[in-house]
């Protein structure tokens, strides 16, 4: 099998304590946190296409553009949707879009390239030598 246009993906999480601006450190307040968004659609997108990858390969996240457009309080459902749009070699993009039990949250765009892991990682390591 290959990663091809149209493959779709979803990712979901209960708002609790542990996903809000405040755990996250990115505000002061207790609802649904931007970064944890951005996780969520990132988990829809891997998640998307990885039934069409080869053994011993993942997709690394390069590129995400999105905005967060609505709050989520604690004890809402939240989950992410993701779409290929446009397949280019190792290249993938993706429409992506959260939403809660009152309607859509955030949207934008989401970037990730196939990459094979053991050389992914013996590259990534390199970077504790010397």
């Amino acid at each position: 099998m290959s990663v091809t246009i149209g493959m779709k993906g979803s990712a979901e999480a209960l708002v609790c304590e542990s996903n809000t601006a405040q755990a996250a450190g990115s505000g002061t307040l207790p609802v649904f946190a931007t970064p944890w968004m951005c996780a969520l659609m990132e988990q829809a997108s891997w998640t998307a296409v990885a039934p069409g990858l080869e053994e011993g390969e993942s997709t690394v996240g390069t590129k995400l553009d999105v905005s967060h457009d609505s709050a989520t309080p604690l004890g809402l459902k939240v989950w992410a949707e993701s779409e290929v749009t446009e397949v280019d070699g190792k290249r993938i993009l993706f429409q992506v879009t959260a939403y809660d039990e009152r309607g859509p949250i955030g949207k934008g765009t989401h970037e990730r390239f196939i990459i094979t892991d053991r050389r992914f990682l013996d590259k990534a390591a390199r970077k504790l030598e010397g």
